[in-house]
């Protein structure tokens, strides 16, 4: 019995992985109600639970996907608008060193390739990005907050409740793909969602059915061997 539920816990982990083409199936709230509920057994410090989510589905979603898509598509025609949409929080590194630029350009690249996108083609790598604002046509999309009082702490105690939401929603059959992408509209999401002015928008998360035909879902990416990134001491 012990094995069993370890081996179910494990395929649940592995076999997770970035979803970006989602098939038209909704998903029943009920089940997402579920995934939440058990998604919030997340530790947090000193059991603050500072995640908030918003479960955006149906006019709201497409309300949503017109008001981002349309701002990255003005973005893209008029670069110097990209001072309007910064992101509330560094995501990334203002300067890349390796491995991590490395892994970085191999995910890229690897991808991008995969889908017969070569660097000089430009507005299909553009169309390709508006992909993320399009949700990858999946469902449904869940936005995480935090209120700004909070410490940087809060932003891992939100990314161990995404990552159970993630795997508690493929132990129930149902993809999904991480997005930090958004947080550089976070005033458009925010204004969207209605949110009070004392929440800061950490990053969403699609849910849905994956496409099995389409090619994008065959692009898994690599780790690193456990040996390469810890050190054992006795």
């Amino acid at each position: 019995m012990f094995l069993e539920q370890v081996q179910v816990i494990d395929q649940a982990i592995t076999s997770r992985h970035s979803v970006r083409a989602f098939l038209d199936k909704p998903i029943d709230l009920s089940i997402i109600k579920d995934i939440l509920k058990v998604a919030c057994r997340a530790p947090s410090g000193a059991n603050t639970q500072p995640w908030k989510v918003y479960v955006v589905t149906g006019n709201k979603r497409q309300e949503m996907i017109d008001r981002v898509c349309a701002a990255q598509i003005e973005l893209f025609t008029r670069p110097e608008l990209a001072e309007q949409h910064t992101a509330s929080f560094s995501y990334y590194p203002t300067t890349w060193i390796s491995p991590f630029i490395d892994r970085r350009r191999e995910n890229g690249w690897g991808l991008y390739g995969l889908l017969a996108i070569q660097k000089s083609e430009k507005e299909k790598m553009a169309a390709q990005h508006l992909r993320n604002y399009q949700l990858f046509d999946a469902p449904v999309v869940l936005y995480f907050t935090v209120n700004k009082i909070m410490g940087t702490g809060a932003k891992m105690d939100i990314s161990m409740m995404v990552q159970n939401v993630m795997i508690a929603a493929k132990a129930r059959g149902i993809d999904s793909c991480p997005q930090a992408a958004w947080n550089h509209f976070h005033r458009i999401v925010l204004e969207v969602l209605n949110a009070p002015d004392d929440e800061e928008l950490v990053c969403a998360v699609v849910l849905g059915y994956a496409d099995p035909d389409h090619i994008v879902n065959t692009f898994i990416t690599p780790r690193e061997p456990v040996e390469s990134f810890t050190v054992f001491l006795d």
